[in-house]
């Protein structure tokens, strides 16, 4: 496995991993119309593609492919983290986070946050995150419910 910063060459593939992620692992904790919302078929390909070239996205590459990306806001906030339902419970998502913990402390912040999905939950709180609020977004008109989560980061040399 490789990570490596995102390339607009990575916009599709991008897409497709955070698509199968919703739509196949989550699909255990969400419900149909739930999935609909949040994984549409009909995503802006071209704003995709800015959103995530603007987000310092990272991505991790297994056998000449993108099996899963992540990204790390200025202030600590982990936007999206995703892995290609095909490449679960491989350490891609540890990997990914180790990279996340790696900038942010290099970046001098004292803290990660996350708004995890109820099928991220164990993974962020097996990684030292703790739950601050359960909530409960409204997303095209669907109730959705995620868990907002903090990491604070150790005393720094």
């Amino acid at each position: 496995m490789e990570l490596r910063a995102y390339t607009d060459d990575d916009a599709a593939a991008t897409l497709g991993v955070f698509q199968r992620a919703i739509r196949e692992t989550a699909s255990r904790d969400y419900t149909p119309e739930q999935i609909a919302v949040w994984a549409p078929e009909e995503v802006d390909t071209e704003r995709w593609a800015a959103r995530r070239a603007g987000a310092g996205t990272v991505v991790a590459v297994v056998d000449d492919a993108v099996a899963g990306f992540t990204d790390l806001g200025e202030d600590g906030y982990i936007d999206m983290m995703f892995v290609d339902s095909t490449h679960a419970r491989r350490g891609i998502a540890t990997a990914l986070l180790d990279h996340v913990v790696s900038t942010a402390v290099g970046r001098g912040l004292t803290e990660l946050t996350v708004h995890a999905s109820l099928t991220a939950k164990p993974f962020f709180a097996k990684h030292q995150f703790t739950v601050e609020a359960q909530q409960f977004p409204v997303r095209g008109g669907v109730r959705m419910t995620n868990f907002r989560m903090r990491r604070v980061l150790g005393a720094q040399r």
